[in-house]
């Protein structure tokens, strides 16, 4: 039989008594680390021992909580208490309520110090001379393919990745008025238009498509002129003052944009071993038959999986090319080491753009 509501409620708040002082103790036991870390000169944070604790928690989960729940949960706790020794500066692609904020916050959980730059390279930058201590920069999506300016900015940065995560994508029709008649203008970042070009294509195939250096900024745009629309974030339409028109209108219902954590050697080296690692790699060959081929004799010979393979131009006019790999493993395991070694040998550039635990 079920209870009474005000027996439950009674529980209920009985159990947020015990969570709020358990929540307290970990917070003091954190300060203790704290302190700890502090005289040992340890980094604050370790993607690889957060990444650990949210998996051991998922492992043992009885329910009725999801594993994503759990993880989410988790994330906030940790961010709280990392805060309380010291809040992460993180660069990402602003205005307020970009996708690129909500993955800042999705990897970090919400107590961060926000830093948000009007493009990539800002990020790049802003991360490098140390205006931030992370940045967060997206990389990849599972229907438009690679971020270019990204990849092609990892090349000579000396930032490394130390995590990333993957956020789905859902992009909204923003407008002042309520109602998507008379939309001449349609602004958003690229990336976010191409991933919207079917449902425009139908709906809205007289106006014009304008590209902005983000979808907050073209929301920004928007809330000035009545006859504009952007494609954007909910957030983005609440920070902005605009109606959702429409909702979810990308053409592909599970559209998933990955991005990279980056930030300086010396502000955080690459994480230890969590168990579930990938390697990011920027390899180029010489210009020989067989030359690309060669590359994935070591990842098979090792027994080393492959997850990403991308080239992208030298821009040394002899049609060189430049190629993106990402591997699973960790360069302390024995098998990843030696495939890594012997690919460097076959390669005339090699370099390693990080070690880090495999995002959700």
């Amino acid at each position: 039989m079920t209870r009474p509501l005000s027996e439950l409620r009674t529980c209920i708040d009985a159990v947020d008594q015990q969570l709020l002082a358990l929540l307290n103790q970990r917070a003091a036991l954190a300060n203790e680390v704290g302190e700890l870390k502090r005289a040992e000169g340890s980094p604050v944070f370790r993607p690889e021992r957060e990444a650990q604790v949210i998996n051991a928690l998922q492992a043992v989960n009885p329910g009725p909580l999801k594993g994503a729940n759990v993880a989410t949960i988790w994330r906030e706790i940790m961010s709280t208490c990392r805060a309380l020794e010291a809040p992460q500066r993180v660069a990402y692609l602003g205005p307020a309520g970009t996708f690129s904020e909500q993955a800042a916050v999705q990897f970090f959980g919400s107590s961060i110090e926000h830093v948000p730059c009007v493009s990539i390279d800002e990020v790049f930058h802003a991360t490098t001379a140390g205006t931030a201590q992370f940045g967060v920069v997206p990389v990849e999506n599972n229907t438009e393919g690679v971020v270019t300016r990204s990849l092609d900015l990892f090349l000579n940065s000396p930032l490394h990745v130390i995590g990333e995560t993957s956020l789905l994508v859902r992009h909204n029709l923003l407008r002042l008025g309520d109602s998507p008649d008379g939309i001449e203008v349609v602004i958003a970042h690229p990336q976010a238009l191409a991933q919207c070009q079917g449902w425009l294509n139908v709906h809205l195939p007289k106006a014009e498509r304008r590209a902005a250096a983000s979808n907050a900024e073209g929301a920004r745009q928007a809330a000035g002129n009545a006859a504009w629309a952007a494609i954007a974030s909910e957030r983005a339409a609440s920070e902005f003052g605009l109606h959702v028109v429409q909702h979810a209108i990308q053409d592909d219902a599970f559209n998933r944009t990955r991005f990279a954590v980056v930030c300086l050697p010396q502000t955080l080296a690459a994480p230890e071993a969590s168990g579930r690692d990938c390697v990011s790699l920027i390899v180029s060959v010489p210009n020989k038959p067989g030359a690309v081929h060669d590359l994935l004799v070591p990842l098979k010979q090792h027994g080393v999986s492959m997850t990403r393979f991308e080239s992208r131009p030298a821009r040394s006019g002899q049609w060189e090319y430049f190629f993106y790999i990402d591997i699973q493993g960790h360069p302390s395991q024995p098998n990843v080491a030696a495939a890594l070694q012997d690919l460097r040998g076959l390669c005339a550039f090699y370099k390693v753009l990080g070690t880090y635990p495999i995002g959700e």
